[in-house]
């Protein structure tokens, strides 16, 4: 059974080009509309980081124009060490998504795919969270309880608890974990209450890092084996009050972690991640 000992190592990512398409799609309240030119111009700057900075083997899938929101393929598997759980989106206009496309990625990778076959279910991946110890999934406008019941019986090894996310917001909208045992989280209410509900649920203890912006508590961490480990988190252009409390922390996670802040990637973060709190690339871990 992968722990925490290998938590955060990933041998591969998977990720999918920017369709034109996704411009015409209503961007949500508080969400800037996406500019194709610089989205495609980061997310070159974003698969470059993938490859050069850490090392990853990137399988880049072509822009599907039928499908705006592909790109945004956090939400079409749950994956956690060989198996993967192919979602069922709550937008029926998603489900393509998964059927299309990625199952024969994870297939080709040789993985345990594991289907969601409650037709009453709905799962966005961006709505679960792991922590190297258990399963976090927000129960949410995106994600219900038979979704959540889907995750448990793929992971059978891990305990799994449901976190309510009010709005339209996704669990890893305002948190995600930040380096072994630590959870980045926001500071909003919404936030803040999710936090506290998976401190009532754990019988883990988690070290918290809580940045006042929501969107900074969506980072990435990722182990680089002998070489250290790398945090990847917004810039501080977009978040600037955000940026000392992850400065200060990261030293405490650790010798040789590290913030790679790259402007373009983290703009390609926003552009793509944020909107509507979908995540960019899914990575495959060991």
């Amino acid at each position: 059974m992968a722990g925490p000992s290998s938590f955060g190592r990933y041998t591969h990512a998977i990720v999918r080009s920017v369709p034109d398409s996704l411009a015409a799609q209503p961007a949500g309240d508080g969400v800037e509309p996406v500019d194709l030119a610089k989205a495609h111009r980061q997310y070159g700057v974003y698969t470059g980081i993938l490859r050069q900075k850490l090392g990853l083997q990137v399988i880049e899938l072509a822009a599907d124009e039928g499908l705006p929101r592909s790109v945004l393929v956090e939400d079409a598997a749950v994956i956690q060490a060989d198996t993967a759980l192919v979602t069922r989106p709550w937008e029926p206009a998603r489900r393509g998504e998964v059927t299309r496309i990625i199952r024969k990625v994870l297939e080709e990778l040789k993985m345990r795919v594991v289907e969601v076959t409650d037709d009453g279910a709905t799962l966005d991946g961006s709505d679960v969270l792991f922590t190297g110890r258990e399963f976090f999934v927000g129960i949410s406008q995106w994600t219900n309880h038979r979704g959540a019941e889907a995750v448990a019986d793929a992971f059978r090894d891990f305990a799994v608890s449901t976190v309510p996310v009010a709005g339209s917001s996704h669990l890893k909208s305002f948190c995600s974990m930040a380096g072994p045992d630590t959870i980045a989280i926001g500071s909003s209410e919404a936030a803040k209450k999710a936090m506290r509900t998976m401190e009532q649920l754990t019988d883990h203890h988690y070290d918290t890092l809580t940045v006042p912006d929501d969107p900074a508590g969506n980072c990435v961490y990722v182990r680089l084996g002998p070489k250290g480990s790398a945090l990847l988190h917004r810039s501080p252009e977009e978040f600037p009050s955000s940026l000392p409390v992850r400065g200060r922390s990261s030293w405490a996670l650790g010798a040789g972690l590290k913030a790679l802040l790259n402007r373009g990637f983290m703009g390609c973060l926003k552009a793509l991640r944020g909107w509507r709190g979908g995540g960019l690339g899914s990575l495959g871990g060991a």
